[in-house]
């Protein structure tokens, strides 16, 4: 039996001043009509910088006038130390200084998969943390889900596997929010999605699936009639869960097999899935439904998509920077390339030539793409290319592979060295 994701309420923009989860409060990396820098450099428009005990991919989650991010060190860091010596770290900052407030430091627990193949491409600290105000949660892999109070005392810690998927490629999905519930993406830990309570870790259900297998994708919440489904795209099918008790109650075949990183977007009933490989695919899937809805929920298929990065979407259009650097623009409504257009200025880095493997966000009609090492690009999302800006921290030649947070009017990057707050009107790095 096929097995689904719980969907999460899709609200289409998110609160100005918070930023609680990958790609904000929704999930959608829509900032709404939030205006954020559009250039800067190490000299202009840098309010703070912080230097970070370690690399990482996760990205920043930010609540009121705290700052959180992860990352990893003693391993795989380039710090020549043993397996053994692999810990991980959450960190806190203030919001308006950059100053660290505390760093808490969690040993990992043995035996990890080691720093080798494509899990070079993001290390040990991929899974973006979550918060409810009260409590900030994170996934830390074979190591579990971990909950901290905001002054960093250690809540609970849940095992939720210990397995590893048949790549090895590590942990790579972020937790969700729903009601009184986290929501783990545990394909590559025990090919299963759980829900654990916010206040004890207690697991509240449990649903495994050998699907599971290659899904590296975040679930999010969709609203539809009423109804709030958690969705997660697994490789060849979309699946609609009841988030209360992780039972299935659609699924819809997508035809995009292979392992998928890139996590939904959502809008106007509509579910809009990327990924796949070696061959390249994005979906649109009606919202909703019940049973196998394949037949009856796909509105359209493509070929041109993108592995890791996630889109966005703005005035009936999708808009996704992929891992070779190509900025992409689709009708929502058909599928149609509107453009494909080479980003000016992102060379290839990475495994394969792949310049880019953060997600785009969305502020104020602009999207925001982040490279590994050659800059923050900034497009309008229209339906004509039009590339505003490149922002390089020439300062920083380590790689950026986290997906930016933006609230009320600040950007916060973060690199493999540093987190950085971009506000306008400062002028040097403090």
């Amino acid at each position: 039996m096929k097995l689904a994701l719980a969907l999460i309420s899709l609200i289409t923009t998110t609160n100005a001043a918070d930023w609680p989860r990958f790609r904000g409060a929704d999930g959608s990396g829509n900032a709404g009509d939030t205006k954020a820098p559009t250039t800067w450099s190490d000299a202009e428009n840098v309010k703070w910088k912080a230097a970070l005990p370690g690399p990482g991919s996760s990205s920043p989650i930010i609540w009121k006038n705290r700052v959180f991010v992860t990352c990893y060190s003693g391993y795989g860091d380039g710090s020549d130390g043993a397996m053994e010596k692999l810990q991980r770290h959450l960190v806190c900052l203030d919001r308006a200084t950059g100053k660290v407030l505390w760093d808490k430091a969690v040993a990992a627990e043995m035996p990890e998969d080691s720093y080798s193949g494509f899990l070079t491409e993001h290390g040990y600290a991929s899974s973006t943390p979550a918060t409810d105000g009260e409590r900030v949660f994170v996934f830390f892999g074979k190591t579990g889900v971990l909950a901290f109070d905001f002054a960093g005392k250690e809540l609970w810690k849940v095992n939720v596997g210990k397995e590893s998927g048949n790549r090895r490629w590590g942990s790579g999905a972020s937790l969700v929010l729903s009601g009184s519930n986290v929501i783990v993406n545990a394909s590559e830990e025990s090919q299963s999605i759980r829900a654990l309570d916010k206040t004890t870790g207690k697991e509240v259900w449990k649903a495994p699936s050998a699907s599971l297998e290659l899904c590296y994708s975040t679930p999010a919440l969709v609203t539809t009639n009423d109804r709030t489904d958690l969705v997660l795209a697994v490789p060849s099918e979309l699946w609609g869960m009841n988030p209360d008790t992780g039972k299935l109650r659609w699924f819809a075949g997508t035809g995009i097999s292979g392992n998928v990183s890139p996590s939904i977007v959502a809008a106007d009933g509509n579910i809009y899935v990327n990924g796949g490989f070696p061959r390249l695919g994005a979906a649109a899937v009606k919202a909703g439904g019940k049973g196998d809805v394949t037949d009856s929920a796909i509105i359209w298929s493509s070929q041109n998509a993108s592995y890791v990065p996630s889109p966005v979407v703005s005035g009936g259009h999708l808009y996704v920077v992929n891992d070779q650097g190509f900025a992409l623009c689709l009708s929502a409504k058909d599928g149609a390339l509107v453009y494909k257009e080479r980003i000016p200025g992102a060379s290839a880095t990475g495994r394969g030539g792949k310049p880019f493997y953060a997600s785009a966000v969305l502020a104020n009609g602009l999207v925001y793409a982040v490279s590994r090492q050659n800059g923050t690009f900034v497009f309008d999302a229209s339906p004509t290319f039009k590339l505003v800006a490149q922002n390089k921290l020439a300062g920083d030649d380590s790689q950026f592979n986290g997906t930016p947070a933006i609230a009320d009017g600040q950007l916060f990057l973060r690199s493999n060295r540093a987190i950085y707050c971009i506000e306008a009107g400062s002028e040097k790095t403090k």
